[in-house]
């Protein structure tokens, strides 16, 4: 089933295998973005942050991604948000 990402706000796209290789725990990600039930999803192999509201959480977060030794791209993905509120875009992952 693809996760869908909301327009107006960044969405966070990572490979489950590389997220749960991370390190990161969901109760993590929870507590330092105060996140919904519904802002924490995960289909297959994809899991989906946010939509994110606050751009210097997002920033640290892929920074510490990326300490963790995630690829940007590679392992994770960030969709802007940046599209008309005509367009409905869904993720799946392989």
């Amino acid at each position: 089933m693809p996760l869908s990402a909301t327009n107006g706000v960044p969405t966070l796209f990572l490979r489950r295998e590389a997220f749960e290789r991370s390190g990161l725990t969901r109760a993590t990600l929870d507590a330092r973005l105060n996140l919904t039930p519904e802002e924490f999803r995960v289909e297959g192999n994809l899991i989906a942050v946010g939509p994110i509201h606050e751009e210097p959480s997002l920033v640290a977060l892929v920074e510490e991604l990326e300490s963790l030794g995630l690829v940007y791209f590679d392992d994770f993905f960030e969709l802007s948000g940046n599209w008309p509120d005509w367009l409905k875009l869904f993720a799946m992952g392989e």
